[in-house]
């Protein structure tokens, strides 16, 4: 029988599929209750809340906000600066201002823009069926089936297949010699391909060649972000650059709706007056109060440090069970981890039976993907494995 919420939601929501049928009624740390029901979240509004749900730190700090509700963006406001200038310290590179954005389809729409103006150039370069979006331009880089559905996306938009390994680089090595592509854009760890983890040697050639023939490198870290990998920014682990960094997500951890796109000072000034970019709720003041709150309990507790020695354990843990079809890899960075199946439908199977037993994560084809709070205690970790083991 449905519930209410499931008959009002399909009634008056616009949704692309059905909704997954769990009415959520709250949350803390690791776990989401739906009424008297309670779910472990090895998923975090995937990739979202790193830092676990309802942290009382973060919590306070919003509740004794009692700055502007809204400032409009032509206006100063001090702690935009602020919460700039953190990200300009802690980020890779030479990375040195924020534009401002709402989540991470509009900080990429922003850095392409920006890719586009400083350059001169309109063509992208990306990564096969990875995800970077929902708008026009976004989803012209991203999924090859948006282009199936969609046929006014922007033309230009080349594409790098898997696996990312030296001769995907000198693909793209190829691509980037016709010194046309404004950006070659990528998450260091491809995430929606069940945390695809590419190659030194790809990322060694790409990074030569954007320098050598004038493309942007623009690296989108809205899901491996703030700690997720096992490093602050998942750029870390191959010593990238990037000339443009996209953020959401673990940004704010979800105690507001927030993106950024950070770029050098050069490509910032190419937006002066070659750009345009606006955003009405980019960084609402509240949002503001809540993702530098995240960021500095992150800092404060090194949990990317946490996140590189619990995704040993998970991955551990992972490779001991005894599944009922053959597994063709486990994956993982810090807590981004994939178990791989040559079977795609046991991937959903082992999904539907955890779901019902009371741990939440996701699929992504034939892989199961978990995403747990970087600081998600033993006993609760071990509480979700062990149900997963229990529905293999």
């Amino acid at each position: 029988m449905k519930k209410e919420a499931e008959i009002k939601d399909q009634r008056f929501l616009g949704r692309d599929r059905p909704a997954w049928p769990i009415e959520i009624t709250g949350s803390k740390n690791s776990y989401l209750f739906s009424g008297k029901n309670k779910y472990i979240d090895f998923l975090m509004g995937w990739n979202v809340g790193n830092i676990g749900w309802n942290k009382k730190e973060v919590i306070n700090k919003l509740k004794t906000y009692k700055g502007p509700n809204y400032v409009l963006p032509h206006y100063l406001y001090k702690p935009w600066a602020d919460l700039a200038g953190l990200l300009a310290k802690i980020t890779p590179g030479k990375l040195a201002k924020s534009f401002r954005a709402t989540g991470g389809t509009e900080a990429n729409e922003i850095a392409m823009q920006a890719a586009m103006s400083h350059t001169g150039r309109h063509k992208f370069i990306s990564i096969k069926n990875a995800y970077y979006g929902h708008s026009i331009g976004t989803m012209s880089i991203s999924s090859s089936e948006f282009r199936q559905r969609y046929k006014n996306l922007l033309s230009g938009c080349n594409k790098i297949n898997l696996p990312l390994n030296a001769d995907a680089g000198r693909q793209a090595e190829k691509l980037l010699k016709k010194e046309d592509a404004a950006a070659f854009v990528t998450e260091p760890i491809i995430m929606n391909l069940g945390v695809h983890l590419p190659d030194k040697e790809f990322y060694d050639i790409v990074s030569e060649a954007c320098k050598k023939y004038g493309t942007l490198l623009m690296i989108d870290e809205v899901a491996t972000g703030f700690g997720r990998t096992g490093k602050l920014f998942a750029s870390e682990h191959y010593k990238l650059k990037p000339d443009i960094l996209t953020l959401a997500k673990g940004l704010t951890g979800g105690y507001g709706a927030m993106g950024a796109a950070v770029t050098t000072r050069k490509i910032a000034k190419s937006m002066e007056w070659k750009g345009s970019t606006y955003s009405t709720f980019g960084w609402m003041p509240l949002d503001v109060e809540g993702a530098t709150a995240n960021i500095k309990y992150i800092l404060k507790n090194k949990l990317w440090k946490n996140a590189e020695k619990t995704g040993e354990y998970f991955k551990k843990r992972l490779a001991a069970m005894q599944y009922k079809h053959r597994v063709k890899e486990i994956r993982g960075k810090g807590l981004a981890i994939a178990v791989e199946f040559r079977k795609k439908e046991y991937a959903m199977q082992i999904k539907q039976k955890a779901e019902k037993k009371g741990v939440l994560f996701c699929t992504n084809g034939p892989s199961i993907t978990l995403f747990p709070a970087l600081n998600i205690d033993k006993k609760t970790a071990d509480k979700g494995l062990n149900i997963i083991e229990e529905c293999l």
